[in-house]
This record gives structure tokens, sequence and C-alpha cells, in this order.
């Protein structure tokens, strides 16, 4: 995983800030693996309830998580028991890896 542990800390703490602390957070794509090079930080959010205000929570997460981390392209999956699952969705959930 191309994280330090400080990253992923600052990201896991930032999500129980916005989403509660029951939230999981996986990270899936390209920094999992660890002999590529650059590449976005691809985080899906698994909620155990529905989730009110979803876009809203997402942008105010993605701007706490530039602020904190520097700027870095950073791309932000939701789910929550509402949600219709994708294939990306589905992809994260079974490939991601919880921090």
């Amino acid at each position: 995983m191309r994280l330090t542990p400080e990253q992923a800390s600052i990201i896991k703490k930032t999500v129980a800030e916005i989403f509660g602390a029951d939230a999981e957070v996986r990270l899936f794509g390209s920094r999992l693996d660890n002999q590529a090079k650059g590449g976005d930080i691809d985080l899906l959010i698994e909620l155990p309830r529905p989730c009110q205000d979803r876009v809203a929570r997402e942008l105010r997460l993605s701007a706490r998580l530039e602020l904190r981390l520097g700027e870095q392209p950073i791309d932000i999956l939701v789910v929550d028991p509402e949600v219709h699952q994708n294939p990306v969705h589905e992809r994260a959930l079974t490939t991601g890896q919880v921090l």
C-alpha cells in the first residue's frame, strides 16, 4: 500500500469526523500496488446505515483531506444500504484494503 501510516491515520480520523466512527474506509486502485508510481487515492467509505446529505459529506471529506494531506487527486465513493452498487463499488469492496 502506497500510503504512509500518518496518511492512513489522517484519512481514518477525517472519515470518522464526517461520517461517524462506524464508517469503514477502504483504499483501492493503483495505490495498493507497491510497484506503481503516482496515481490518485481511491477511497470507498462503507456505512452500515443510510447517509443523509451523502454528496455534501463527500465534498466536505474531499476538502478536508486536501487540506490535511496536501493537493493530490482523491476519489471518494460512499456506499450505504440505500446505494445501488455498480461494478466500481463491487470491485472496491472486494479488492480494497481496510485502513
